[in-house]
């Protein structure tokens, strides 16, 4: 694919005129996102301005999208590498392991990376240790319990629940060994459907009625995200209890999303690009955790699927959708 043709199918490529502003160099900054999201890319542009930064005056930004398509990844990376960055940020873990691999020493700032110690980016959240540091959106080991306890909470008499999964997301290996174990804890059953790319969506669907579940966990991911409405509409037409990570998705129709507070993290962000610019290393920057969770609750999807949300629950929402 010709560069003109992927930037007119991504709508990527946003770039202010580079200036000199007082004799300040431009600085140069690469975005690899999964989804071009405004309130994200409005927070973490904020988070810019809080400390001087601003494009078209002493900034020049690229951004790039892979929009689920994950083939697209290593052009982007390819593309942003060449731009000559001062840093490059990346959100979701296929897109920090390949700037990680290709540019290991452009500073890299991570967003929404479940465990980087995991994936190797970094050696420990508290030392990093490498040329990458960042967001981390598991705070422990039980986050996902803590999401399916909330479910079960609306819906307390199921004994089946499926979990959608990308199996071509690290995070989601990981997650899905452990739960059989999160399953026995809480009592239920929890039956694995997996999804790659948007056609397999119906049929992760289809085997999940097959196996007669009564609600589903969708893991937070580019595809689920990208393909937000159409899961929404699967699991309404299915009448599954949802629960997801992303708020977007509680907006979309489903029922319910508890999850770190994604516009925080792009906020967050600002901070690092200007510590890292005034000549701080990745290795020395701390890995941050989430410090605001948010869930969300849709009342109108609970209705329409006759269901009764407990006011106990109601009461702990940070969002109630009506």
């Amino acid at each position: 694919m010709r560069r003109r043709e992927l930037m007119l199918l991504l709508g990527a490529s946003i770039t202010a005129p580079s200036t000199v502003v007082q004799g300040q160099a431009v600085r140069r900054i690469g975005v690899l996102a999964n989804n071009d999201i405004p309130e994200r890319r409005q927070a973490f542009l904020g988070g810019l301005r809080e400390h001087g930064y601003v494009v078209s005056q002493n900034l020049q930004i690229e951004w790039r999208f892979t929009q689920a398509r994950f083939e697209l990844i290593p052009e982007l990376v390819a593309e942003l590498v060449a731009f000559l960055p001062d840093i490059i940020i990346t959100s979701g873990p296929q897109n920090a392991v390949a700037v990680h691999a290709t540019a290991p020493t452009i500073p890299l700032i991570f967003i929404a990376v479940a465990d980087p110690v995991a994936l190797a980016l970094v050696k420990s959240l508290p030392h990093p240790g490498t040329n990458a540091t960042g967001f981390a959106t598991l705070v422990n080991e039980e986050f996902v319990g803590k999401q399916l306890q909330l479910l079960k909470e609306v819906v307390p008499q199921t004994s089946r629940i499926a979990v959608l999964v990308n199996p071509t997301n690290p995070i989601h290996l990981r997650e899905q060994a452990k739960l059989s174990e999160t399953g026995r804890l809480l009592g239920v059953e929890l039956i694995i459907v997996e999804a790659s790319k948007p056609d397999q969506l119906d049929a992760a669907f289809e085997t999940a009625y097959t196996q007669r579940v009564q609600a589903m966990h969708v893991f937070g991911d580019s595809l689920i995200t990208h393909n937000s409405p159409k899961i929404v509409a699967l699991v309404n037409r299915y009448q599954l209890a949802s629960m997801f990570l992303d708020r977007q998705s509680v907006i979309d129709g489903g029922l319910m999303s508890y999850g770190p507070d994604q516009n925080d993290f792009w906020r967050r962000a600002g901070i690092y690009v200007d510590k890292i610019l005034k000549g701080a290393k990745p290795t020395d920057l701390p890995v941050e955790q989430p410090t605001k969770f948010n869930l969300v609750v849709n009342i109108k999807t609970a209705k329409a699927l006759g269901l009764t949300v407990p006011q106990s629950l109601l009461v702990r929402a940070d969002e109630v959708i009506e």
